[in-house]
């Protein structure tokens, strides 16, 4: 498989959120903008993209009756750093996206490619993974937080577009989300057939 191929895979053929439909928690509680969705794709990018390469290049050396629990601590370290430094550099980010930065660790998506991906294969191909699957992973958090936003407020990033008294509550509210989401992966679905 090209390097290409595994960098665009997570876009569309294997988006995380509209295709494998896994990372759902941090999609429906964090989407509440773009902004908001865009930060929690880019600190999951990191966290995989680092968890990845360490995890192949350490592969061959953690014995298989304590590979997930340290593939688990692996992991755990990056989301410490990310945290430690989104709470230092990112405040208000980090005050909005809360107790959803640590759950990154038990992410299905991070653990996933990592199980999957990163302990089979070689380091450069094993950071392309976790950034193409990252990158897609951000791109739908922060295109259903835009969706959400515009929906429900009337802008994106903070750019009114239209008076909010034309939005629709709903779509800032947990309800929104699964409404949201759920037209989403419709569009999605039909693009993938159409091609």
């Amino acid at each position: 498989m090209s390097q290409l191929t595994n960098f665009t895979k997570g876009f569309v053929k294997e988006n995380p959120l509209f295709v494998l439909l896994l990372g759902m928690c941090p999609a429906l509680g964090t989407t509440t903008s773009a902004l908001n969705g865009l930060g929690m794709g880019l600190a999951t990018t990191f966290v995989l993209v680092m968890a990845n390469i360490s995890i192949s290049m350490v592969k061959n050396v953690i014995p298989a009756k304590v590979r997930i629990p340290s593939f688990i601590v692996i992991i755990a370290s990056f989301v410490t750093i990310v945290d430690l430094s989104m709470a230092g550099f990112l405040p208000a980010l980090h005050a909005q996206l809360g107790l959803f930065i640590p759950l990154i660790v038990v992410n299905c998506i991070v653990l996933g490619r990592a199980e999957a991906f990163a302990s089979k294969n070689t380091i450069g191909s094993s950071a392309i993974d976790g950034l193409g699957m990252g990158l897609g992973f951000s791109f739908a958090l922060a295109l259903l937080g835009a969706v959400r936003e515009v929906l429900g407020s009337g802008k994106v990033f903070n750019i009114t577009l239209f008076p909010d008294k034309y939005a629709m509550l709903v779509f800032v509210l947990a309800p929104g989300a699964f409404f949201a989401l759920g037209y989403l992966i419709s569009i999605m679905n039909r693009i993938a057939k159409k091609n």
